[in-house]
């Protein structure tokens, strides 16, 4: 295992403008030491990093790991990076998302401690996209030498009925601002 690696969450929240007021909750959700993953692209960038700042206060007593998605750094809060050009502007964790095995690969190539496959089932964000499925999934990651995490229209019920060889976590958005999230078991 890679020394990054160690830090790695099981389970993460992808934020997403549509969550708008309902990040703060889903941010209380999540079990301690989940990882976060700021996207919120269409912010301007000094909001962008109000919110960074807002949520590394959250992430901070809540223990969980904050990652930026996209260019430029947010603040000194960042545990890492995401995204397929992201770069580090300190030591940390750097994720990337894919969609097919080539992708895969290249971001194994390229460094990354760890990837987010999606879509795994079908979700809002992807709408008419292809998912992937268990058996396309493990196909797709069988033998990457990297931990790998479920993405698209995940939830913790799926995460538990998902047996895929390789698999390391599961991420979602939805599923942390669902009404019913509460009701459910989350596995740890």
């Amino acid at each position: 295992m890679r020394r990054r690696q160690s830090l790695l969450p099981t389970i993460w929240l992808m934020t997403d403008e549509r969550m708008g007021e309902r990040l703060w909750e889903a941010l209380e959700r999540l079990p301690r030491g989940s990882g976060v993953i700021l996207r919120h692209y269409s912010l301007p960038i000094g909001e962008r990093r109000a919110l960074f700042a807002k949520v590394a206060r959250v992430a901070r007593r809540r223990r969980l790991i904050l990652l930026r998605a996209g260019e430029g750094p947010l603040g000194p809060e960042e545990h890492g990076v995401h995204g397929r050009t992201a770069r580090r502007t300190r030591p940390g964790l750097r994720t990337m998302p894919v969609h097919s095995r080539t992708e895969a690969i290249t971001a194994v190539r390229r460094g990354a401690d760890a990837l987010f496959v999606s879509p795994v089932f079908a979700t809002r964000s992807h709408p008419g996209a292809r998912a992937l499925g268990p058996v396309r999934l493990g196909l797709m990651i069988a033998g990457l030498d990297v931990p790998v995490i479920a993405l698209g229209g995940m939830d913790a019920r799926r995460a538990r009925a998902l047996r895929v060889p390789g698999l390391y976590g599961w991420a979602a958005i939805d599923a942390w601002s669902a009404a019913d999230q509460k009701r459910k078991a989350v596995p740890t």
